[in-house]
């Protein structure tokens, strides 16, 4: 989860400013004379800043993962661990036919691993040292080809798109109801006033978090092709024990739900909290690698 938590951090608060800039600007023209609403030009005014939110968001993610989790790049081996991290993920790179990543540790004690970057050739792959400590090489290995596989998958990439489309609606919805809001309910006929700023700024926080249910989807199913991604770079039975490591891991120790979805392996939810799950259930996943599902 902890890519997914990061984009769509770093993607709200992008949407947020690119819209605030706008206002300030007075680069918001889909009003006319008489404070109706052109929604021709509203939609094309929401995708230039929903598309724009989105691969700004993009095109930070190395930087804003490094410095929201403290990850150091391997830039010269300096143990025996740090050259296997680096020559695994080196290996992996190549047979999976992407640019050799940039590799780095972050201190966590969370067993853990993500992966991000503008494209197949310009990604970071990181590991916690929970990671490292707690898994063995066979298991840190195929975490590492899982991760390796979100890259080669092009998951960020697709993941842009995705969230270019949903931040379009949410921006567009959010100013149809600031102006309903402010024209219809509190009939003020002289132009965007107090209401509908205030209200389009809370409708706006409040869409993009009912729309990451989307994105979650699609993380969902992005997991279960990184898992059998990972099978074939290092074979179905190592990513197998890898995601078991990670059941004996987490059934222990039941974190907060502000904090589950952070895992690598992310948290246990039923019912409507599963909309919000990046991760499929760990068994869920081991089942389908078996060719249970």
């Amino acid at each position: 989860m902890k890519r997914i938590a990061l984009f769509l951090m770093t993607n709200i608060a992008v949407l947020i400013i690119l819209s605030l800039s706008m206002r300030i600007l007075g680069l918001e023209t889909y009003f006319n004379a008489n404070y109706g609403l052109n929604l021709g030009s509203l939609l094309v005014f929401a995708a230039i800043i929903g598309f724009s939110g989105s691969f700004i968001s993009l095109a930070m993610s190395k930087w804003s993962a490094k410095h929201m989790t403290g990850a150091q790049v391997i830039s010269q081996p300096s143990n025996p661990t740090e050259t296997w991290l680096v020559n695994t993920v080196a290996q992996q790179a190549q047979r999976a036919g992407i640019g050799m990543p940039e590799v780095a540790i972050y201190n966590a004690d969370e067993i853990n691993a993500f992966a991000t970057g503008m494209s197949r050739n310009n990604a970071l792959v990181a590991v916690s040292s929970g990671l490292l400590q707690n898994m063995t090489r066979e298991e840190a290995e195929a975490v590492l080809a899982h991760e390796v596989s979100h890259v080669a998958n092009g998951d960020m990439i697709t993941m842009a798109l995705i969230q270019g489309v949903v931040n379009t609606f949410v921006v567009f919805f959010a100013r149809v109801i600031g102006w309903v809001v402010d024209r219809v309910i509190l009939k003020n006929d002289r132009g965007p006033g107090l209401g509908y700023w205030v209200s389009t700024i809370v409708a706006e926080l409040i869409l993009a978090f009912l729309a990451s249910i989307i994105v979650m989807w699609f993380s969902r199913q992005r997991e279960f092709r990184a898992d059998a991604g990972s099978a074939e770079l290092v074979g179905r039975e190592k990513m197998i024990a890898a995601l078991q490591r990670l059941q004996a891991a987490h059934t222990p120790v039941q974190l907060p739900d502000q904090l589950a979805a952070f895992g690598i392996a992310g948290g246990g939810a039923h019912g409507l909290k599963r909309l919000f799950m990046s991760h499929p259930p760990l068994e869920e996943r081991i089942a389908a690698l078996r060719g249970e599902l």
